[in-house]
């Protein structure tokens, strides 16, 4: 992977997040390039730092799609401005929850990715699905056909939104004729930022509500619905499929077989976190006030006694250069999946590339091989018409 900060994981990761999903590398520089003297602290005023940083690119970029908006210049508009989303979300990324600029800035991407979108004529629509008296804010990415078409329900990981999901795979998916609904669950986007609503162990309540929400379009065949994870969507998708019987195939996008195993490991090692205050991010996650609070959930998280419950397809695809989530995960869930009727486990080799978590250092060729995956199980396309 490349790492602009060599000693940062967590920013370098940052870094390539952008480049993944529609970021230019002239921007990550110049937002990074000034970062530098900073990057070996782990401090408030480093991620206030980067906060300023990136808000500045931000603010020039939609500065730059507001010229060519008035202009009359809308598709060129409309890319910037999802650039400047981007931008907005890699600041919103270091600072704590408690202080109020994230919010700040996750408001400013949001709007900034709506008007991107719309002013690209991108075929997305935003979405509500019904959920416990509320709902689930959710981007549906329609495929290019009159049909009734396949759909992935694709979920988060532990701080991923469903913009930057969008950003890295949307187009491959449509491009094989199959539709997405990107949904932001309890725990993660839009549905802790802005409707408090926390996460935990029991996915499959969100992902039936997903389903429920899907049968009443006429563009979605309802035989022909997927679920995909990444990171830790590698335990919500499988927890989700095993329990949701009407998904008809799954994908693990960097696996999690464990994830309080997982916190157990990263606290006795010390290793250095890919979420910035991993610990306070966990309790704003999950709503607890403790870390014990926090673990009870946690403990509830594992495919251990859940995989073998998996009656679909399933995907597990992960790097064996991860250094955040050992490959053991994905073994285990391989493993374990021993009623699936097609089971497949992907590792990423180091001398192919995406071998790093969830494919950062080369996330087109997780994304390729997913897409063809999927196209394959749910009857997409593989080639051009």
């Amino acid at each position: 992977m490349f790492e602009y900060f060599p000693e940062n994981y967590t920013w370098n990761l940052a870094f390539m997040s952008g480049m993944n999903r529609g970021g230019a590398l002239g921007d990550l520089d110049e937002a990074c390039r000034s970062l530098k003297q900073h990057a070996g602290r782990r401090d408030a005023v480093a991620q206030q730092a980067w906060y300023e940083s990136f808000t500045r690119v931000a603010e020039r970029t939609e500065g730059l799609a507001k010229r060519d908006e008035e202009a009359g210049n809308f598709f060129s508009a409309g890319r910037k401005y999802v650039r400047a989303g981007v931008y907005f979300l890699l600041a919103e990324r270091m600072p704590s929850h408690q202080n109020p600029a994230k919010a700040v800035a996750y408001r400013r991407a949001l709007a900034a990715y709506g008007k991107g979108y719309r002013l690209r004529g991108d075929p997305l629509e935003r979405v509500e699905v019904p959920f416990k008296g509320t709902s689930l804010p959710a981007l549906f990415s329609k495929a290019p056909s009159s049909d009734r078409m396949p759909c992935v329900v694709h979920f988060d990981g532990f701080d991923i939104t469903k913009e930057l999901i969008y950003g890295a795979a949307g187009e491959e998916y449509r491009r094989r004729g199959i539709s997405m609904l990107i949904v932001d669950h309890p725990g993660v986007g839009e549905a802790l930022r802005l409707r408090g609503l926390a996460g935990g162990h029991d996915t499959e309540v969100p992902a039936s509500a997903c389903i429920d929400y899907l049968q009443t379009r006429a563009d979605v065949d309802p035989e022909r619905i997927g679920v995909a994870g990444v990171s830790l969507g590698g335990y919500y998708a499988p927890r989700s499929a095993a329990f949701e019987k009407r998904f008809k195939c799954c994908v693990c996008w960097g696996a999690l077989y464990d994830f309080d195993e997982f916190m157990e490991d990263r606290v006795a090692k010390r290793g250095e976190p890919s979420v910035p205050g991993h610990e306070e991010h966990a309790k704003w996650v999950f709503g607890k006030q403790t870390m014990e609070e926090v673990r009870g959930v946690t403990r509830k998280m594992t495919l251990r006694g859940v995989a073998d419950k998996i009656t679909c397809p399933i995907l597990v695809v992960h790097g064996e250069s991860d250094r955040q989530v050992p490959l053991w995960h994905a073994e285990c869930t391989y493993q374990e999946a021993v009623n699936s009727p097609l089971r497949e486990l992907k590792v990423f080799a180091l001398s192919e590339g995406g071998a790093e978590h969830c494919a950062a250092d080369d996330n087109a060729l997780a994304v390729d091989y997913v897409a063809d995956w999927l196209a394959k199980i749910l009857g997409g396309k593989r080639a051009p018409a």
